[in-house]
């Protein structure tokens, strides 16, 4: 079983993917931990460093790898992720892609939090949050809609699911 977490940041696809892991049995890979780990440096500084095409090659490079070297796995998408390439259909040939789904007030609420290790929400406004989220899950839409599985977060359990999962 593979399983590819897709969503806008601050969906949740980490915490889920760790629990779901522990239900599953099976390995958990968190794709931004991946690119931090290899390129011994945190997102936000590969974005100000390197810039944003360069962490998008490497973000495909190793979800290839990740895909290639592990049959069974669950692996968190960045939010861009499906966006980017080929990934999405990379991501649905090899496995079960799903969107986690999460309302725009629950949005607001975790990333005003989370803004300064954000690097594509780091300058902008609290007031204008919604609105730059607004636009970018408009553009991202077409990429999250390709899933095999649409889940509304808030509601959810570990227990739910893997029993939606299990029953797509």
């Amino acid at each position: 079983m593979r399983l590819f977490l897709i969503g806008f940041m601050g969906t949740g696809k980490s915490h889920w993917g760790a629990l779901l892991s522990v239900k599953f049995a099976i390995p958990f890979f968190d794709l931004d931990t991946a690119i931090e780990e290899a390129e011994q440096m945190t997102i936000a500084m590969i974005f100000e460093i390197k810039g944003e095409e360069y962490f998008r090659y490497r973000e495909k490079e190793l979800l290839e790898r990740l895909i290639a070297d592990t049959p069974d796995v669950i692996i968190s998408c960045g939010g861009g992720t499906p966006c980017f390439f080929n990934n999405i259909q990379l991501m649905r040939d090899k496995g079960m892609v799903i969107w986690l789904n999460t309302t725009l007030d629950v949005l607001i609420n975790r990333l005003v939090k989370q803004k300064m290790s954000r690097p594509l929400i780091r300058n902008i406004a609290d007031q204008d949050l919604a609105d730059f989220i607004t636009r970018k899950l408009s553009s991202r839409r077409i990429y999250y809609s390709q899933a095999n599985l649409v889940v509304n977060e808030e509601t959810l359990t570990v227990d739910t699911f893997a029993e939606m999962i299990t029953h797509a």
